[in-house]
C-alpha cells in the first residue's frame, strides 16, 4: 500500500474511533446520571461546593469585582469565613491574588463574572503565566442552554485562557465542581507554577429551583413539540443536579514537583569544587515552596558563593550580605569560571545568553524545560542542565559539598569592592541638586533607612521604580515584589493589597512612578474600605521618562511622553485616604515627612500616599525600555 494512502486510512481509523470514544463516553454520563438522584427541592447551590473546596485548600482570601455570574461563590465563601476582597476593576483582583500566591506559598484565588469581567483579567493572568505564580481564576458563564445563543455577556471564554492557563476546564455538572477544582488547584502548584481557570455556567451555581424556572422547564405543554423541548430542559436541569450534593471529597491532591537526582548534583558539586570564580543567579523560582527561603539562604552564606539575585529572589540573603552582589553583573559573568543559573532565563536579562562566557563551565537549574534551554541554540549551552527546582537543588549543593568547603572570600570581596564604589558615587548623586523639584536618589535613600527591618515592598513604575531597585535594599526573602519578566505596569495596588491581607503586621510601602500609577489610583479607595493601611511613594516627574529618556535623543522628539505634576495626595484625600506632598521645599524633612507617614500606617489608620516631585538625574542614563 502506498504510504500516503496508508496515512489517510490511519487518520481515518483515529478520527472515526475518537467519535465513538466521545460517543460512548457521552452515553456512559447520560445513564449515570439516570442512576443518581435529584434533590428538587434543595436551596443549596454550587456556590457552597466551591468554597468548601477553598477552605479545605487554606484559601483565606478571594479577590473580586461582584457580578451575578458569581453571587453564590462570593456568598458561600463569606459564609465559611473565607475573606471576600472586592476590588474596583478585576485586574487588580487578579494581581491581588498573584500576590498572596507569591508570599503565602499557596494557591491565590480570584473570582470575577462572564465577558468582560474575565478580559478584565487577561493581563494580570498572562503576567501570572510568565512570573510562574499559581493563581486560581474563577469565572462567570451564561447558562449552559444559553451559550452560543446570544446570552449576556456569552463569548468562547475558553479560546482566550487556553493560552495563558496551565489548566482549563468548565464545569457542566454540580457534582463535578470538588473534583475540577482540585485538579485545578493540584495542577496551580505543581511542575512550573502557574494560573489556571474554572468556568461556571450560571446553571451549576444557582439552586435548582431558580435554574428549572430560568431555564423555562415545565411539566405542562400544550402543543406535542412544546412537550418535546420541556422534557429536553428538564433532563438537562436534571443532569446537571444529579448526585450534587453526594458526599464528595475536598481534600487537596498530592502536588508533584520535579528534584534533581543525586547524579546531577554531583556533577555540579564536581565543578564547584574545582572552581576558582563561581557565581550563582537566582530567579523568582528560588523561593518557591517546598525549600524555606530561610535555609535555602543558610545553604547560599555557608557556602559563600557571590550570589545576584533578581525576581522575587531579592532579599533572599537580606540587606546587608557579604555574598550578595548587585553592581557590574555582566562583569562577573564574564570573569567567572563556573556560573549556576538557578531558576534564572536566558532572556532579554541575560542578553539571552550572550553574557555569558563561553570558556565558563555553565550549569542551568529550572523546573520549566523550556526556559532551561531558552536560547542555548544561539549563543551559550549548558555544561550541565537539570530539569528540576532550582531551591532543592541548591540545598542539595550545599549539603553534598560538605562543611569543609567555603569559596575563596577574595572572589567575593573583589566583586562586593565593585558594589561599595558604586555605593558611594550614588551617595554623591544623591547630594547633588536637581534642575527642578527633589533629587529623586536622596528620596529613596532616606526611604531605606526610614522602612522597618521587615518591611515589604511592591515595585510597579519604570524610571523610579528602575532606581529604586539599586538604592532600596530588601528586607529579607519574599521581601520585594515587581510584576517579573512581562514588565507589567499596574501592578501596584493590587500586589500591595494582598501582601498586606497576607502581613498585615507588617509594613508594606508601594513604591510607584506617576505613570503606574494612573492604573491603581482609584483602588485607594479598596484600601480605605477594606481597612489596609499601605504606604505609597509616588516618583512624579510628569511623564513616562524610562521612554522619554531613548526616544527624545533618538527621535528628538517627546510625543506621547508627557505627564502633568497632578496633585496625586489629593485624589487619595478623596477616596479617603491621607496624602502628603513632597516638593523642593521639603528637602530638608524628607525623613520626617516618611516618619509621619510610616506612624499612620503603624497606627492601623487609613492608608498614605505621598506625592514626591523629582527632578531628573543622570542615575538611569543608558538604561534600556525595551
Amino acid at each position: 500500500m502506498d504510504a500516503t494512502v496508508g496515512s489517510v486510512v490511519v487518520a481515518i481509523v483515529v478520527v472515526f474511533l475518537s467519535f465513538i470514544f466521545r460517543y460512548l463516553e457521552n452515553f456512559r454520563r447520560k445513564l449515570h446520571d439516570f442512576t443518581l438522584k435529584v434533590d428538587e427541592k434543595s436551596d443549596r447551590h454550587g456556590g457552597e461546593l466551591v468554597a468548601q473546596v477553598l477552605k479545605a485548600h487554606k484559601v483565606k482570601f478571594v479577590y473580586t469585582l461582584c457580578g451575578g455570574h458569581i453571587s453564590p461563590i462570593l456568598v458561600a465563601c463569606e459564609k465559611l469565613g473565607i475573606r471576600v476582597v472586592d476590588t474596583r476593576i478585576e485586574a487588580t483582583a487578579a494581581f491581588a491574588a498573584d500576590a498572596t500566591a507569591r508570599v503565602s506559598g499557596t494557591v491565590g484565588v480570584c473570582a470575577v463574572t462572564a465577558g468582560p469581567g474575565l478580559t478584565n483579567t487577561v493581563t494580570a493572568v498572562k503576567n501570572a503565566q510568565m512570573a510562574e505564580s499559581p493563581l486560581l481564576l474563577l469565572g462567570g458563564a451564561g447558562a449552559s442552554l444559553t451559550q452560543g445563543r446570544g446570552a449576556l455577556q456569552d463569548i468562547d471564554q475558553m479560546v482566550l485562557f487556553k493560552p495563558l492557563c496551565k489548566f482549563c476546564a468548565r464545569v457542566t455538572r454540580v457534582r463535578e465542581i470538588p473534583s475540577i477544582l482540585r485538579q485545578a488547584i493540584c495542577a496551580a502548584q505543581s511542575g512550573t507554577p502557574g494560573p489556571v481557570f474554572v468556568e461556571f455556567p450560571l446553571d451549576t451555581l444557582y439552586h435548582y429551583g431558580l435554574v428549572k424556572r430560568e431555564a423555562g422547564g415545565s411539566d405542562t405543554a400544550k402543543t406535542f413539540a412544546q412537550g418535546l423541548v420541556n422534557k429536553f430542559i428538564m433532563h438537562h436541569v436534571n443532569s446537571v443536579f444529579a448526585g450534587a450534593w453526594d458526599n464528595h471529597c475536598v481534600d487537596p491532591l498530592p502536588l508533584q514537583r520535579p528534584f534533581a537526582t543525586a547524579d546531577e548534583v554531583n556533577k555540579c558539586v564536581a565543578l564547584v569544587r574545582g572552581s576558582k570564580k563561581p557565581v550563582i543567579v537566582l530567579g523568582s523560582q528560588a523561593t518557591l515552596p517546598p525549600t524555606d527561603p530561610e535555609a535555602l539562604a543558610n545553604a547560599l552564606t555557608t557556602m559563600g558563593i557571590p550570589c545576584f539575585l533578581g525576581g522575587m529572589s531579592r532579599g533572599l540573603l537580606g540587606r546587608k550580605s557579604a555574598i550578595h552582589i548587585m553592581q557590574r553583573r555582566r562583569d562577573a559573568l564574564k570573569d567567572a569560571d563556573v556560573v549556576i543559573l538557578a531558576g534564572t532565563v536566558c532572556d532579554f536579562r541575560l542578553s539571552y545568553g550572550r553574557v555569558l562566557n563561553r570558556k565558563s563551565k555553565i550549569v542551568a537549574v529550572n523546573r520549566n524545560k523550556e526556559q532551561l534551554y531558552k536560547n542555548s541554540d544561539m549563543f551559550w549551552k549548558p555544561t550541565v542542565a537539570v530539569n528540576a527546582d532550582p531551591a532543592s537543588f541548591l540545598v542539595s549543593l550545599y549539603e553534598l559539598l560538605g562543611s569543609e568547603y567555603h569559596c575563596n572570600p577574595d572572589w567575593p570581596r573583589e566583586l562586593k569592592s565593585r558594589d561599595l564604589e558604586k555605593d558611594a558615587g550614588n551617595k554623591k548623586k544623591a547630594e547633588q541638586a536637581t534642575d527642578k523639584h527633589l533629587n529623586p536618589l536622596k528620596v529613596l535613600m532616606e526611604l531605606d533607612d526610614v522602612m522597618s527591618d521587615d518591611a515589604i515592598m511592591v515595585a510597579d513604575g519604570g524610571d523610579f521604580v528602575g532606581s529604586a531597585a539599586y538604592i532600596v535594599r530588601p528586607r529579607g526573602p519574599l521581601r520585594w515584589l515587581d510584576p517579573g519578566a512581562f514588565g507589567t505596569l499596574g501592578v501596584g495596588a493590587g500586589f500591595a493589597l494582598g501582601v498586606k491581607l497576607c502581613h498585615p503586621d507588617t509594613e508594606v510601602w508601594t513604591i510607584f512612578g506617576d505613570g503606574a500609577l494612573g492604573y491603581s489610583m482609584i483602588e485607594f479607595d479598596t484600601f480605605v474600605r477594606h481597612k489596609v493601611p499601605i504606604a505609597a511613594v509616588v516618583g512624579n516627574d510628569g511623564g513616562w521618562t524610562q521612554i522619554m529618556r531613548e526616544q527624545v535623543p533618538m527621535f528628538n522628539s517627546s510625543v506621547a511622553c508627557k505627564l502633568t505634576h497632578n496633585a496625586y495626595e489629593k485624589t487619595a484625600e478623596s477616596l479617603g485616604a491621607t496624602g502628603f506632598l513632597m516638593d523642593r521645599s521639603c528637602d530638608d524633612s524628607i525623613r520626617d515627612m516618611l516618619e509621619s507617614a510610616q506612624e499612620t500606617i503603624r497606627s492601623g489608620g487609613k492608608p498614605v500616599l505621598i506625592n514626591v516631585l523629582i527632578g531628573r538625574t543622570d542615575f538611569r542614563d543608558g538604561s534600556i525600555s525595551v
